[in-house]
């Protein structure tokens, strides 16, 4: 199953939600309700969600994860700095400035990773790809493989879309974002344009490129990045979020 075929059996039968923010507290709780609504939820699974924020793995093994993101663990885990495997990966991601650097863990133990409070969602690549920004993915199975490509565009530097995370293998990944993201349908001849700063992740077989709008340019000045947009054509899909995350030099 591709990793199209596979969220569009998601969507269809509802078997993954995306969770939506937690609900405000009506009233006081006690510390015995307060403890077991806060527990940590057992799973064989590698990667499981403790919650909306929180992400636990269950490791035995290695993973890799996003640098700085560990926020707790029980076991015996060590961390290092993960290199880019290569001297043609250590160079796109030296010269192009992708926001993706991450760590490796390895050992046994549980493991417990967010990122500032963002939503955490998981996919399973099933010896598929897909790309993500660099600076939304938080960690991933040691079967998934990495590569930084560009998307087309002489101007996509100025929009800070010109580089992105392809993402390939079988395992689980798991992407963050601000907000209950929105996942839209790209079908032949249907293209859809997005925002650089909201856009999260995409399919592999999409394919996208960076187009600026002089007149809104001219409507709304120098200092939006509405201007500068992703253009996805082909058929898959396209991850964005309800907020603009400016974290690149030119956005």
């Amino acid at each position: 199953m591709t990793c199209i075929e596979y969220i569009e059996v998601m969507i269809m039968t509802e078997r993954v939600q995306f969770v939506v923010d937690d609900a405000e507290e009506e009233g006081p709780t006690s510390m015995t309700q307060f403890l077991a609504d806060t527990a940590e939820k057992s799973s064989t699974r590698q990667f499981q969600l403790q919650n909306s924020r929180l992400l636990a793995i269950n490791l035995d093994g290695s993973v890799f994860t996003k640098v700085g993101s560990m926020v707790g663990y029980r076991g015996d885990i060590k961390f290092s700095r993960a290199g880019a495997g290569s001297v043609k990966k250590y160079l796109k991601k030296h010269f192009t400035g992708e926001g993706f650097t991450v760590m490796r863990c390895e050992g046994r133990g549980k493991l417990f990773v967010a990122d500032q409070g963002k939503s955490v969602h998981l996919l399973y690549l099933d010896n598929d790809s897909i790309y993500v920004e660099g600076h939304d993915l938080l960690a991933y199975e040691s079967g998934i493989d990495w590569d930084i490509k560009m998307v087309r565009s002489g101007g996509a530097f100025l929009a800070g879309g010109l580089f992105s995370v392809k993402l390939t293998g079988t395992g689980f990944i798991a992407v963050t974002t601000h907000g209950k993201p929105l996942s839209l349908r790209v079908a032949p001849g249907h293209p859809v344009v997005t925002d650089p700063q909201a856009t999260v992740a995409w399919s592999a077989n999409l394919y996208p490129s960076i187009r600026t709008d002089i007149k809104l340019k001219s409507l709304i000045g120098r200092t939006s990045g509405e201007e500068f947009q992703m253009e996805f054509q082909g058929d898959g899909y396209v991850l964005i979020q309800p907020f603009e995350e400016m974290v690149r030099q030119g956005r």
